[in-house]
């Protein structure tokens, strides 16, 4: 898998809302101001290549499904970016993440409950 840039992600976060569309449904749910067609075929084009995204024919008009869920490529981005910046360390990116966004000791503490509750309901 790779990693998508900014314009793929915007897409694939619209087509994994979709479940399935056309380049005209793509384009209806992005924000002002409106790429041009062309540009978002071009870019679904490229995500196809990437295998991200398939597509029925109907005439010769496409309507594109992704092929890649949004929990698979969110683990694998997580993944990267941690690996990356924090030498694969959940606790150096959380205690940087804290740091920096001025979290106090009762958000952590809430942080950890949910997830010790997360794992607990992942074994049963």
């Amino acid at each position: 898998m790779k990693e998508l840039t900014k314009a793929e992600e915007q897409i694939m976060q619209i087509l994994w809302d979709l479940k399935e569309g056309f380049v005209n449904e793509i384009i209806e749910k992005m924000p002002e101001p409106k790429p041009a067609y062309n540009t978002v075929s071009t870019i679904v084009r490229i995500l196809v290549k990437k295998q991200f995204v398939g597509f029925k024919a109907f005439g010769k008009s496409h309507q594109y499904f992704p092929l890649i869920d949004k929990t698979s490529y969110s683990n694998y981005f997580m993944k990267n970016f941690m690996s990356n910046y924090f030498n694969g360390s959940l606790q150096k990116m959380v205690s940087f993440f804290a740091k920096e966004n001025n979290i106090d000791i009762h958000a952590l503490d809430e942080l950890m409950k949910e997830v010790k509750d997360d794992l607990n309901q992942n074994e049963e």
